[in-house]
């Protein structure tokens, strides 16, 4: 009886599966809200509202009927059964490597085995492995966690100066909130208190005193989730190590320094560079690129005085600020929207007027560097996907040619005292190697804590970056991934990859889920739209509020682009974007659904004009625009997915996920962009509302969560766009 069922299923999956929808449409509760005259209707405001039981039970009947959908899908685990195959063949992996300046070496393992990633150290690059922490030892101090679930993940370490301690945060299902341990390295013992209410990961970090008997965090006064003041009002703390956590120093607030006038909604974070280093540096982190910041001599800091001083403004645009002395170096964007290395005094503080080391580049934009004691090295990016690596010394900068051409390179020094730097290159088909650079012999010596494997089921792989006319005529970067052999005949699946928000670029990675994809007969368009940082200050600025469009218009001529070059079809097209990236998805399959087959949309910003309501956060109002605001309102709504999908309209195929732990993004956001596209689409198309509820935004989960979501998406996908290995079989009713 199973067996015919699902085949009944698989049947019905294929052929009328939106009918059933149809009969579990959303409540419609409408309510008209006028802005400076204009009147908008929101036909599912009742949505907003998760703690609605007729709202859970909605999400919760969707995501159970997605659910089944999916599994009818042939081949549904092929991508976690592959990345589960990869991760047995590598054995190990390491990641989050902090190396402090007596060359204590301090990093996260995930043996394949054990799951998920443990706390590990090593004197010396070829000391002796010990292993300092388990995440399944924890248990957690809130009495509201259920432990016997687990499932926590470490989403941080920070080692004290000298290696002796070392702050681990961990957090469970993807909400952003994590518990603070410590632990003494040579002794190997978990001090008893654990700090709460933080999230380093994401916020200011863990900064160590000089002492290495205590730090600075960020503390959110508020973790409601579905509160309005959640993440408002944050405190940067000091914090001494035995102390009782919930006896909190503030040191730097809006509460204890009103004559800073910091916002309820900027983040104040403590910043620390050298331990020897005189100052302590404020910063009000946000979601622009450049952030007001202050200065304090250390010791009236930790004499309790509250003696800030600015250090510069936003219109200064300085970004990537390190300490030396009294020398202060630093990113300008000030003129210059590719970035020129700088570096005034913290007396001076000439920051619109510094002493420039290297100048703005043409065509390359300067994305890092790191100072040590025979220089300064730096990387740019060509359109985000062509990186170099430079030198800058005794006046004068030096090309290094780097041990293979790379999209993208990372630096690692252990201080400026120091000529020890580690160079990491990866590229969209290249696996990330990372090296030792030898300045006096000019060479790089291979130094991977990790295995690196072979793939010879990606031999045939290829990548290549071109540049797309958009709709004015400006070039846009796109990068194609796909099978030497594969024939231009306008029927391969192809799958766009899409962001274009908050000056974030792209950056090419060993990416096995591309790979995937290509190896199985699919190209992956990586489209670098505007509004992300591939081309500097400006590509950012002209994706920002009124300029917003130029994001998803970017994105249709990659679609039209790909589609005059017989790379696929209309038929064949999926794009596929996250968080902020849902502007661009959604936007684009409501102003032009016919070139679209399908669309893939995780934690999306999808009804920009609803603030409140613990809808997005309000230091992203920077980036989209203020409602409140007459002059912004109008971009607001056109970047509005919801408000633009059309009743009787034909749309695309959708997957639309979310997290029900999601910090960032509600996931009402999702939900009633499901339900009005339900309500509104006359293609037969399916539409598909998935709820995560042990997720968030999308990391801080388990490895198997990661993998079994993504593996999800490309089911969806390849099913959608007529993958033979992905198509539910038909069967005759008997």
């Amino acid at each position: 009886m199973k067996r015919i069922h699902f085949i009944i299923f698989a049947q019905f999956v294929s052929s009328t599966f939106i009918d059933a929808q149809k009969t579990n449409l959303a409540l419609s509760k409408p309510d008209t809200d006028d802005y400076f005259g204009t009147k908008i209707v929101d036909d599912y405001r009742n949505l907003e509202d998760l703690k609605d039981p007729a709202t859970i039970s909605w999400m919760k009947s969707q995501s159970d009927y997605t659910n089944s959908v999916l599994a009818a899908i042939p081949n549904r685990s092929y991508y976690s059964d592959k990345r589960i195959e990869f991760d047995k063949r590598q054995g190990y992996f390491v990641y989050d490597l902090r190396i402090t300046n007596n060359d204590r070496y301090f990093y996260l393992k995930r043996n394949v085995a054990d799951g998920e990633a443990k706390v590990y150290y090593k004197n010396g690059a070829h000391g002796k492995e010990e292993l300092l922490y388990d995440p399944e030892n924890f248990i957690s101090s809130k009495k509201s966690i259920d432990d016997s679930k687990k499932s926590f993940v470490i989403n941080l370490i920070s080692p004290s100066w000298d290696g002796s301690k070392v702050a681990i945060s961990l957090t469970q299902g993807g909400k952003e909130l994590s518990e603070v341990i410590i632990m003494d390295v040579d002794k190997k013992y978990v001090y008893p208190q654990t700090i709460i209410n933080t999230n380093p990961s994401n916020i200011g970090g863990i900064k160590w005193l000089d002492d290495n008997n205590g730090f600075f965090y960020v503390y959110y006064p508020d973790v409601d989730l579905q509160s309005k003041e959640f993440r408002k009002n944050t405190q940067s703390i000091l914090y001494r190590i035995g102390e009782n956590p919930g006896d909190l120093h503030d040191v730097f607030s809006n509460l204890n320094n009103p004559d800073l006038k910091i916002s309820k909604d900027e983040y104040p974070a403590v910043l620390t560079f050298n331990s020897n280093d005189q100052y302590y540096i404020g910063i009000l982190v946000d979601a622009e690129n450049f952030r007001k910041t202050f200065f304090i001599d250390k010791k009236d800091l930790l004499q309790g005085k509250k003696s800030w001083k600015p250090l510069y403004d936003k219109e200064s645009k300085v970004s990537s600020i390190k300490l030396s002395g009294n020398d202060v170096y630093f990113l300008s964007g000030y003129n210059s929207p590719n970035y020129k290395l700088c570096k005034t005094n913290i007396l001076t503080r000439a920051f619109k007027d510094p002493e420039i080391l290297v100048p703005e580049k043409k065509d390359e934009v300067m994305k890092q560097y790191a100072i040590t004691k025979d220089g300064i090295y730096y990387v740019t990016t060509k359109n985000g996907v062509e990186a170099k690596l430079y030198l800058y010394q005794n006046g004068k900068d030096s090309l290094i040619k780097l041990p293979y051409a790379s999209g993208s390179v990372d630096l690692q020094v252990k201080g400026q005292s120091s000529s020890d730097i580690w160079v990491t290159c990866s590229g969209w088909a290249n696996e990330e190697q990372r090296f030792k650079y030898d300045l006096s012999t000019n060479t790089f010596q291979p130094e991977d804590l990790a295995p690196v494997i072979e793939y010879p089921e990606f031999k045939d792989v290829i990548v290549e970056e071109i540049s797309v006319k958009s709709y004015d005529g400006t070039e846009v970067p796109i990068s194609l991934i796909y099978n030497k052999n594969l024939k231009k005949n306008g029927k391969n699946p192809l799958l766009i990859d899409c962001y274009g928000a908050f000056g974030q670029s792209a950056v090419p990675f060993f990416a096995r889920s591309y790979l995937l994809w290509a190896a199985q007969g699919g190209v992956v368009a990586v489209a670098h739209v505007r509004g992300g940082g591939e081309k500097g200050v400006q590509w950012h600025m002209d994706g920002q509020k009124d300029k917003k469009p130029n994001t998803w218009k970017d994105l249709i001529a990659c679609a039209e682009y790909v589609i005059d070059q017989k790379l696929t079809s209309s038929k064949k097209i999926a794009i596929w974007g996250a968080s902020a990236g849902g502007i661009a998805i959604g936007r684009a399959i409501t102003e032009k659904p016919e070139l679209f087959k399908a669309a893939i949309l995780e934690s999306g910003v999808l009804n920009t004009i609803r603030f409140d309501n613990n809808g997005i956060q309000k230091t992203s109002m920077k980036e989209y625009g203020n409602p409140v605001v007459p002059l912004e309102f109008p971009a607001l709504l056109e970047m509005d997915s919801y408000q633009h999908i059309k009743k009787g309209q034909k749309y695309p195929a959708t997957l639309i996920l979310a997290g029900i732990n999601d910090p960032r993004v509600a996931p009402w956001q999702s939900a009633k962009f499901s339900a009005k596209l339900l309500a509104s689409n006359t293609s037969g198309n399916p539409s598909l509302l998935n709820i995560d509820y042990k997720g968030g935004h999308g990391g801080d989960i388990p490895v198997v969560q990661r993998y079994a979501n993504v593996s999800d998406i490309f089911a969806f996908a390849f099913w959608q766009l007529g993958h033979p290995d992905y198509q539910p079989k038909k069967h005759n009713k008997k």
